[in-house]
């Protein structure tokens, strides 16, 4: 065991960028459609108090045209070059019936709908941008420079870029490998979280490969490339995930799909009830008012308001809930989801590894092992190390000061205490073929412990193993209950798609009963677990945290992040964010989903009937336009109510259940 004496990264899935490299981030007000968004929505928000306090037409009007200008000029133009390649845009048909409602006097709920579509593009918008700026972000995470070793042994320091296949580099300790290839000569342990997602740094020597942008430990590597840089692990990473989100289906509501052909539909209507009657010697006025009441109540803003509620209420209620679902077409597709992948580390796990088995040899007390193994520890920052000493701290044990502390890479530590001498490490290098009946034991209580998942720690003191520590990730205190719980929901149980090594993993899995486990994984072959999945017909959710997880995220039905150790670029590919790392939230909110979803059947059965009664009585009596609008507006205030039930803490509750 490697004790690291560099400072290492605290968030295992966000290293520091070398150099000081800065995130890259665009700025909200950055993007046009931003701008055009708020600028419509503050116009509406003073308009607003104004019309309703009674102030006169002159200092109202004039805002909600400017808001009318602001929110809908973009959503229109786009709606008409849509309209040039014959086709009809649903953007296009909201501009047109807010047109219609200022131009029958119902101005304020015409500027309502331009402000909502034109803050739904500028979420769009921003979500992409940000999607784009962790992309690159990833590309900081491989040196911009490697010092490449020459045939004579000159050490020069060049761009990554100008490596060639077949090139050494040398790697020093806490540098970041500067591209793909195998170990020539050198021992250290590497952190690759970013790229398999593992816990612990893993032990690297001779012949071994390694990652571009994985961390060293303090050991030196020479490394000879065996891939350019346009073709590392990282850069396929990037790759991935742009194509991934590329390709992905686009995505709707249901209710948008309906809508377009529903809105062909009215604006035929309309002109034929507006036609037929002039053509048989109506008087245009009364052809005209028939035509605009007719649009009015048969308008697809009623249907979208009544379709919206559910949606938005499920996000809010979520969001108080620590789950941030990113759009309504999220909302809506998270209850459609029949199969869920869970990462292992830091998505089942707490993704810190602790100590979870004490074995000492006959004679030997394990508190005694755990004291003097600590105390070794002590002065190392390495992840098992932290481990070691965290756990004598939680048992209250008193540390006496070691001295003479000495790393080896790839064996662990020694240090001097009372005059005797303490070392721990792995077991295979410190016991070193030793076959007296202590190492015979201590070898089978290592063994035993690394058959069951865990790393295993030798503790020997003056040459002579004292016992020997297992330690592992722990899972989360809700991993068991969510995986039932996903498995009821969705009447598939969970599979497990992990970098890490299958025995770890195995481990895992089974303590939360999960059966199907793919481990030792690279991004790539998490996408095609999902490829796979999609093409069976199967509507997958991936739960993940790592940059290794993001192609994964952004190539699923539906991807889902965990917040607090969660990556930028998972962040931003993800569809929703567990923001406190709650993994039980992940089956409420498919539910909530779910309820949400039935509740817009509801809101659409109850706006279809009073859209069908007022047409009736339109075409076959005479409907007044203020009853039209008053029927119209009332079916919208009835559904969206309706909506609102979701907001109730008691929605979450029966979700959750």
């Amino acid at each position: 065991m490697t004790s690291t004496l560099t400072q290492p990264s605290t968030d295992r899935a966000a290293p520091a960028l070398d150099g000081g490299a800065a995130r890259r981030r665009t700025r909200v007000l950055a993007l046009p459609e931003v701008r055009w968004a708020v600028t419509a929505t503050v116009l509406f928000l003073l308009a607003l108090p104004l019309q309703l306090t009674g102030a006169p037409a002159w200092t109202w009007g004039p805002l909600y045209a400017l808001s009318y200008a602001t929110g809908g000029w973009e959503p229109g133009w786009e709606g008409l070059k849509a309209l040039r390649e014959k086709s009809l845009d649903v953007d296009l048909l909201m501009v047109v019936a807010a047109l219609g409602a200022a131009a029958i006097g119902q101005v304020m709920d015409g500027a309502l709908l331009i402000v909502i579509f034109a803050t739904s593009g500028a979420l769009e918008a921003l979500a992409t941008a940000r999607t784009a700026d962790s992309v690159r972000g990833l590309l900081d995470l491989a040196p911009a420079t490697a010092t490449r070793v020459d045939a004579d042994g000159g050490e020069h320091t060049v761009a990554v870029e100008e490596l060639a296949v077949g090139d050494t580099i040398l790697v020093r300790p806490g540098e970041r490998v500067g591209a793909d290839g195998r170990v020539l000569d050198g021992t250290s342990e590497v952190d690759q979280a970013t790229i398999t997602g593992e816990a612990l740094p893993v032990a690297k020597e001779k012949d071994d490969e390694v990652f571009a942008g994985t961390l060293n430990g303090t050991g030196a590597l020479r490394v000879r490339v065996e891939r350019d840089a346009s073709d590392t692990v990282i850069a396929r990473i990037v790759r991935m995930v742009q194509e991934a989100s590329e390709t992905k289906a686009p995505t709707q509501l249901f209710i948008e799909k309906v809508e377009q052909r529903y809105s062909l539909g009215m604006v035929a209507a309309t002109l034929a009830v507006f036609l037929v009657p002039l053509g048989f010697g109506a008087r245009l006025t009364d052809a005209l008012l028939r035509a605009m009441t007719f649009m009015i109540v048969a308008s697809p803003c009623a249907v979208v308001l009544a379709t919206m509620p559910p949606l938005l209420s499920a996000i809010a209620n979520a969001g108080r809930h620590g789950v941030l679902v990113k759009s309504a077409v999220v909302m809506e597709r998270l209850g459609q989801v029949d199969t869920v992948a869970l990462d292992k580390t830091g998505t089942l796990t707490e993704g810190t590894p602790r100590v979870t088995d004490l074995s000492p040899l006959p004679g030997r007390d394990p508190q005694e092992l755990l004291l003097l193994a600590a105390a070794a520890e002590h002065p190392s920052e390495h992840p098992l190390a932290r481990a070691i000493v965290d756990a004598a701290r939680e048992r209250g044990l008193a540390l006496p000061v070691a001295e003479d502390f000495d790393s080896t890479p790839g064996v662990g530590v020694s240090v001097t205490l009372g005059g005797r001498v303490v070392a721990v490490g792995a077991p295979a290098r410190l016991l070193n073929g030793a076959t007296d009946d202590a190492s015979a034991r201590a070898a089978a209580l290592a063994t035993e412990l690394e058959n069951g998942g865990r790393t295993a720690v030798l503790v020997s003191l003056d040459g002579t193993p004292v016992g020997v520590l297992g330690i592992a990730d722990r899972l989360r205190p809700d991993a068991t209950a969510t995986v039932a719980a996903l498995t009821s929901l969705t009447g598939t149980a969970p599979l497990l798609l992990t970098g890490d090594n299958p025995r770890a993993a195995a481990r895992l899995a089974a303590e939360a009963g999960i059966e199907d486990v793919r481990a030792g994984l690279l991004p790539q072959h998490k996408v095609g677990a999902v490829r796979d999945a999609e093409n069976a017909g199967r509507k997958m959710m991936v739960v993940g945290d790592g940059v290794n997880d993001a192609p994964a995220l952004a190539a699923a039905h539906t991807g889902v992040a965990m917040g607090r150790a969660g990556s930028d670029l998972a962040l931003e590919t993800a569809d929703a964010v567990i923001v406190r790392d709650e993994l039980a939230t992940v089956p409420a909110v498919i539910s909530l989903s779910r309820r949400a979803r039935g509740l817009v059947v509801q809101n659409l059965v109850v706006a279809g009937v009073f859209i069908a009664g007022l047409v009736v009585w339109d075409l076959a009596g005479n409907l007044p336009l203020p009853l039209g609008v008053a029927g119209h507006e009332g079916s919208t205030v009835l559904v969206g109510l309706n909506g609102l039930r979701l907001l109730r803490e008691a929605a979450w509750q029966r979700a959750a259940e």
